[in-house]
């Protein structure tokens, strides 16, 4: 641990103009037509247990309709679990026909590493894209964005999550990585924590449903026994008077002429 945090720290000094510039930096975006303001926004890395995530954010997604962000090979991951992305962020050399003409915004990240080279497929394909510039990965990329464009919440898929996948991921970029993460901060949730906290939630609906049930059982036990069935049966002539008694008025209210 100690070696690779020593490493982390080493690789951080090393590309210290980059830290500096994703940090301190605004991000010059183009203007899209997905808005992130006041959503919450789904980031989708064909990554770490990515199929797993998805699969457990399935009610998650179908309450809060966040913005749906594919990394690269992220919108086909997407695409396999049912949904369209709304935006797919990358260099886009190798993600697949599908899900580049689904309609989604596409974002060439040149400095990801062979932005150009799907950049002249879009172009060939006649597909629209923008192309944005900044140092890190594609995955620091999208979620800046997400930063940027004012979501109220990020959740994390199939990326880097733990420090030692940050230490051990062997590429210098990680030190980027690191620091995307202290600057997007508390917005910022991994799909796993956001599943848990999930499954603890309540709905509305739920707990009218489970009243009417426990209504239900009660009368279902009241029934069964003798004294239940006599309390039914006061119950029913009591409303039976009742609604005699409402009849009565509107049978001896005077015809209008």
């Amino acid at each position: 641990m100690n070696r690779a945090l020593a490493g982390l720290v080493e690789t951080m000094a090393a590309h210290e103009r980059e830290g500096r510039e994703l940090v301190a930096d605004d991000l010059e975006l183009p203007q899209l037509r997905t808005s992130f303001e006041g959503r919450q926004a789904l980031v989708v890395v064909r990554g770490h247990h990515y199929k797993e995530d998805l699969a457990m954010l399935r009610s998650y997604i179908r309450e809060y309709k966040p913005v749906l962000v594919g990394v690269d090979g992220g919108g086909d991951a997407l695409l396999e679990a049912g949904y369209t992305p709304d935006l797919i962020v990358g260099n886009l050399d190798a993600v697949s026909d599908a899900a580049l003409n689904t309609k989604a915004e596409l974002v060439v990240h040149p400095r990801g590493g062979g932005g150009d080279a799907g950049a002249a497929r879009l172009e060939h394909a006649n597909l629209d894209f923008e192309r944005v510039e900044a140092p890190g990965t594609n995955e620091d990329l999208a979620l800046l964005m997400a930063d940027t464009l004012g979501a109220q919440m990020i959740v994390a898929v199939g990326t880097n999550d733990t420090f030692v996948e940050f230490a051990d991921g062997g590429r210098s970029d990680m030190a980027t990585t690191f620091l995307t993460r202290l600057r997007v901060g508390s917005r910022l949730i991994d799909a796993k924590g956001v599943s848990l906290l999930y499954r603890r939630s309540v709905g509305s609906w739920q707990l009218i449903i489970l009243a009417i049930a426990g209504l239900l059982a009660v009368a279902a036990a009241l029934f069964a026994t003798a004294a239940g069935q006599t309390l039914i049966g006061l119950i029913g002539a009591q409303l039976d008077g009742f609604f005699g008694w409402v009849h009565s008025l509107f049978a001896s209210a005077p015809a209008s002429e």
